[in-house]
Parts: C-alpha cells; sequence; structure tokens
C-alpha cells in the first residue's frame, strides 16, 4: 500500500501512511487477505490437493471467517471510495477473491470444518456456541473431534477416577446440536505431541506401550495462588489481566481471584475481552462485592457508532454525515469500538480491582499493539479522545497499576506461546507480574500409570518456568473437583 508511493511523495507524508498503516487493524486485514486467497484457491493453494488450515482459537477464528462476508458486502454498498485502510481501489481489487472465500466456506464439497474440543463441559459448551455461529455464516459441513478422553481402566487413583467421571459426564450431557455432529475420539495419550513418535502414537492410541515407572514426588513446589493474591491485595484496587494461549485456564485463574478478592470485602469488576467467554459458567452463582460483565462487540460497536454520530455528525450536512455513516459500517468499526470498551473497563481500576480474562494470545497481542498504535496518535495529534483512551498505555505499563498473569500449562506448546507473549508484552513496555502454571498433574499426587507418565513429562517445563521465564510463580494442581463455583474457586487461593 505504501510501496508505490516512496520517492513520489514528500517523506513527512510516507512517514504519515506508515503510522496509518500501524494498528492492529491492518494486521487483522493482512492475514485476513492472505486467509481468504487460500480459501478462494489462490496461487499458492492450486498445486494441493488439501489443504489443512489450523486456526486461532474459536472468538478470533470467528472473527476471520465473518470478514469475507463483511468486507464483500462493504465493497458492494460503499458509494464514497474510501474505508477505514484509505481508498477503496486498494480493496476492490480483492472483491473476487473475497466473494470466492465466502463461496469456498459454504461449499460443503469443499470445505470441512472441525470442532476439536476437550470431553468437558466448559471446551463442549464452547465448541456447540462455535457450531451454531458457523452455521449462521452458512458454514454446514462441521464434525467434532473429542480430544484427549481419559478411560481410568478401573484404577483405583482418585485422580484417575474423578477425571474420567468428568469426562464421561460432559460426553453424555453435550448440548444437542454438537451431539448430532459425525464425531472421532482420541484418547488420552500420556506424553506431549512434539515429535513424529507422539504424533504417531496421537493417531493410533491402541499402539501405545505404556511404560510402569511413575513420576517421582516433586519436592519444592511453587506455592498456588494465595501469595500472588496477597500481594495484588496489597495495592487496594488495580487492574489484574489474565493472558495465555486458549485452553489453559485463564477463565478460571481469572475467576479466582476475583471472587477471592470479593469475599475479603473489596469492590471488584471481572470482565473479559474474549468473544469465546464464559466467566458465567465459571462462577455459576452471585457473589457479594463483585460485579461480572463482558465486552460484547456487537454491543459496542452499536454503542460507537451511535456516540461519534451524535458527537462529529451532529455538524454534518445529509451527504457528509452519509459518508460517516458508511465508513462506520467498515468491519474495521470493532476494532476501535472494542479498543474503547476496553480503555473503559481499564479505567475502573482507579478506585476498584477489575480482573481481566483476555482473550488468547494472538487477539490480546492486536489489542496490545492497538493500545501502541492509538498512544503515538493521540500524542501526535493530541485528538479529541477520552481521558480513559489517552490514559491506557501508561496504566499498562505502570506496575503499581497493572498486573499481568501469564497462564500456561506444563506442556510444551502453551509454555512456548507464553514466552513468546512475555517478549510482546516486553517489546510494548509491559512487564508480566507472574506466571500461573494451571491444571498440573505432577502436583496432584496422582499414582495412575498413564497420569504419571504425563506427570512426568511436566516436570520440566515447570522447572524451565521457574530458572528461566519468570521472577515469580504459581503453580496450581490439577483439582478433583471441578473448580467451578464461589467457593471451589476460592479453595485455589487459599493459604
Amino acid at each position: 500500500m505504501v510501496g508505490p508511493y516512496r520517492g513520489v511523495l514528500p517523506d513527512a507524508a510516507i512517514r504519515s501512511m506508515e503510522e496509518q498503516f500501524s494498528g492492529g487493524c491492518t494486521v487483522e486485514i493482512a492475514a485476513f487477505d492472505a486467509f481468504a486467497e487460500l480459501l478462494a484457491g489462490g496461487s499458492y493453494a492450486r498445486d494441493f490437493e488439501h489443504v489443512v488450515f489450523d486456526t486461532a482459537p474459536t472468538g478470533h477464528t470467528l472473527r476471520l471467517l465473518t470478514l469475507p462476508s463483511a468486507w464483500n458486502e462493504f465493497l458492494s454498498t460503499n458509494t464514497t471510495g474510501n474505508s477505514c485502510l484509505g481508498p477503496l481501489p486498494g480493496l476492490e481489487k480483492n472483491k473476487a477473491t473475497y466473494a470466492a472465500a465466502v463461496a469456498a466456506l459454504k461449499d460443503a464439497r469443499q470445505t470441512t470444518v472441525v470442532l476439536v474440543a476437550r470431553p468437558e463441559s466448559a471446551a463442549l459448551r464452547e465448541a456447540d456456541r462455535t457450531r451454531h455461529e458457523l452455521a449462521d455464516l452458512g458454514v454446514r459441513r462441521q464434525v467434532l473431534a473429542l480430544n484427549g478422553v481419559f478411560d481410568a481402566q478401573g484404577s483405583p487413583d482418585t485422580v484417575a477416577q474423578a477425571m474420567a467421571d468428568r469426562h464421561a459426564a460432559a460426553t453424555s450431557a453435550m448440548p444437542a446440536g454438537i451431539a448430532c455432529l459425525a464425531r472421532t475420539e482420541t484418547g488420552f495419550i500420556p506424553r506431549g505431541l512434539v515429535g513424529l513418535a507422539s504424533l504417531r502414537a496421537f493417531l493410533h492410541p491402541e499402539a501405545v506401550v505404556m511404560a510402569a515407572a511413575t513420576a517421582a514426588p516433586m519436592t519444592g513446589f511453587p506455592a498456588n495462588l494465595a501469595p500472588l493474591v496477597r500481594d495484588i491485595e496489597a495495592t487496594g484496587h488495580g487492574l489484574v489481566m489474565t493472558m495465555g494461549k486458549g485452553g489453559v485456564g485463564k477463565t478460571t485463574v481469572a475467576a479466582s481471584i476475583a471472587v477471592t478478592l470479593a469475599r475479603r470485602g473489596h469492590k471488584v469488576l471481572l470482565s473479559t475481552t474474549d468473544p469465546a467467554a464464559h466467566l458465567s459458567w465459571a462462577l455459576n452463582e452471585a457473589v457479594p462485592n463483585l460485579s461480572v460483565t463482558r465486552i460484547d462487540p456487537a454491543r459496542e460497536v452499536e454503542r460507537y457508532r451511535r456516540e461519534v454520530l451524535a458527537k462529529a455528525g451532529a455538524s454534518l450536512d445529509s451527504q457528509a454525515r452519509a459518508m460517516l455513516e458508511e465508513d462506520l459500517r467498515s468491519p474495521c468499526t470493532e476494532e476501535i469500538a472494542v479498543f474503547h470498551a476496553f480503555a473503559q473497563t481499564v479505567d475502573q481500576a482507579k478506585d476498584a480491582f477489575v480482573v481481566l480474562d483476555t482473550a488468547p494470545t494472538g487477539h490480546t497481542i492486536l489489542l496490545m499493539d492497538s493500545a501502541e498504535a492509538y498512544h503515538r496518535e493521540v500524542s501526535r495529534t493530541q485528538g479529541d479522545l477520552p481521558e480513559s483512551v489517552r490514559s491506557l498505555l501508561p496504566r499498562l505499563r505502570d506496575p503499581a497499576f497493572t498486573r499481568v498473569l501469564i497462564v500456561t500449562l506444563a506442556e510444551a506448546t502453551p509454555v512456548h506461546e507464553a514466552e513468546r507473549l512475555q517478549v510482546d508484552l516486553r517489546r510494548a513496555g509491559i512487564e508480566p507480574f507472574a506466571w500461573v502454571i494451571n491444571q498440573s498433574l505432577l502436583a496432584s499426587g496422582t499414582a495412575d500409570p498413564v497420569l504419571s507418565q504425563r506427570a512426568a513429562c511436566e516436570r520440566p517445563f515447570i522447572e524451565r518456568v521457574e530458572r528461566e521465564s519468570s521472577t515469580r510463580c504459581a503453580l496450581i494442581a490439577w483439582q478433583i473437583d471441578a473448580p467451578v463455583g464461589a467457593e471451589a474457586l476460592s479453595q485455589l487461593a487459599a493459604g
């Protein structure tokens, strides 16, 4: 977009263009263009008989899947020739690609969406919500892959029995919408899925030979959440953000901290930026002093449009107002609206505790990048923006105001992704407060042969986080009783 103008426009104009393209919206559109070309059978997909696309976690993926239709409709109805990314001719050339991407998504002969879920209630509810939203987009060919189904095989171990019972109960009670889908089930693999041998074991679990050895007891465990919560409480107010890969238990950690602070008499707001949020599932009851909300993109877009039209549109003539209304129909408006809502939520931490359960890593990094881009724009233009937006990045960078908890599992992929997240946060000037290793079988004390093999695989990752990745760390054992409800959640921070 910028290249053709280098050497033609003044350097100041080029820098201004680069600044405008530095936000998360541009990142989203660039990724979307590559995704749309893949769906439409672009040049790098034509040489293959099958394309297997590993998507981002649910909320981010649903956003990506809606963009072909959203941009195709916007291009079809736009009458002003402009968009949030500049003149439409730069996007118009991709209109055929966007239309082909929409058609490919809806064509059951071309596209199959595999909904992957663990045999747990929250994961299956999220899978069903995804199924419904995909169906609304016209994606009809869907199948369900249940991953990591554990069979205790008569083991007397209480952890093994609890895990098998939980998986069986969740599977039998799964929502009707996904229960009727074609389904595959993959058994619990005790070792990590890194390397060809592990991947073969994943595809053929019946061929796996279980080792007799069990995990040696680990001494010197990191403490649970209790010390972290005590330090957070000592500030009297502030922002707590849980971040990490999808499925590591960010929601559970956020809810545990929020419930504990509220039970100690503090005013607490528990909220989320995750489109696939399930805070209400974790809490399952009202708690005094605790308010629960979520940043709903559709609601925030409508609110933002009304505010802009009331403020900026009041003095415009009919033609200019029509141009403004058209610009606000751009898919980019959602990013701006959610960002403003995020800033307003953070602003409430001036006088209370705000515990924010963020979306999975990639989505959150886009939000952090947006904070940087907005901050640069405000500094450059001194534009008319709310104080919550002006103050957002300084607050996120203030360790006395913001405590970022990186949540992970003691497994290769979650730890590696968490390490990359930490690098990205530090690049933005945000220093994590602590790491939380969740659902540890090694800390559970299990003696089951299969689970003990998995527990033994956790040890090097726990040690790595303690010694190399974090300045402080908490460890939460796998819970025999599911951490649902205020009492169970508060136990994670007891001590």
